[in-house]
């Protein structure tokens, strides 16, 4: 299977802060692969410094068998990566119909972005609530729509900080049936995640950050029996 993100020797600074140590990482094209690790770890700054978004960054990062290490975010963004951040960036004055249509289409991996009918289709809560501003939205409905403007850019690879965070039981359900559909439809996807339950259903293969490298890596057909040194690295 072919990889849609290989990432070799990866090294990230904020300022004078030297946060990843030599990240490595292989991420299938159509699976879904969670970042496990405590907070501080490195896990949300690989997810950014695979946008490029941050001061500086060493090693190999290739989307799509293309090297991206020196590129600029937007040109990243053209081969097919969508971010989800965890503070999801709603814009408060737009309505949801209007923070839906906000992003341009990109020519991605997948070459078309979904139309708002499929978008609509795949998050009913939204359909109803498309004339709401968009802080007035739940907070399962704005991870839903910050979701969704991704899909609409055409991306293929997403890239989710923490999605679950915060969110009623019935949402987290939601959200890991989006994930699951998603998958089947051939996206890849790279989560970081605290709620180890939510992501132990979805993951194809976890990588355990500790310290800005990776302690621990093994496919979930594994995570039975690694269980005793996850409960070690995570702190249960």
């Amino acid at each position: 299977m072919s990889a849609a993100l290989e990432i070799t020797g990866l090294h990230a600074w904020y300022g004078e802060s030297h946060i990843l140590h030599g990240i490595d990482l292989c991420v299938p094209r159509g699976q879904v692969v969670t970042l496990l690790g405590r907070n501080g770890a490195g896990r949300t700054t690989t997810l950014r410094a695979i946008m490029g978004l941050v001061g500086t960054r060493k090693g190999s990062i290739k989307v799509h068998g293309q090297e991206t290490i020196t590129w600029p975010t937007h040109r990243i963004a053209h081969l097919g990566l969508g971010y989800c951040p965890e503070e999801r960036g709603i814009f408060a004055s737009l309505s949801a119909e209007e923070n839906l249509r906000l992003p341009p289409r990109l020519k991605a991996g997948r070459g078309t972005a979904m139309t708002e009918a499929q978008i609509y289709a795949m998050f009913p809560n939204l359909a109803e609530r498309k004339a709401s501003q968009g802080t007035r939205l739940s907070g399962g409905e704005q991870q839903m729509l910050a979701v969704a403007r991704i899909l609409r850019t055409g991306a293929d690879i997403l890239l989710l900080d923490e999605i679950s965070e915060g969110l009623a039981p019935v949402i987290v359900q939601a959200l890991a049936q989006m994930i699951t559909a998603l998958k089947q439809q051939g996206f890849t996807i790279v989560m970081v995640e605290q709620n180890f339950r939510f992501a132990a259903r979805l993951a194809d293969h976890f990588y355990v950050i500790e310290h800005g490298h990776v302690a621990l890596s093994f496919p979930a057909s594994e995570l039975a029996a690694r269980q005793d040194a996850l409960d070690e690295l995570l702190g249960v």
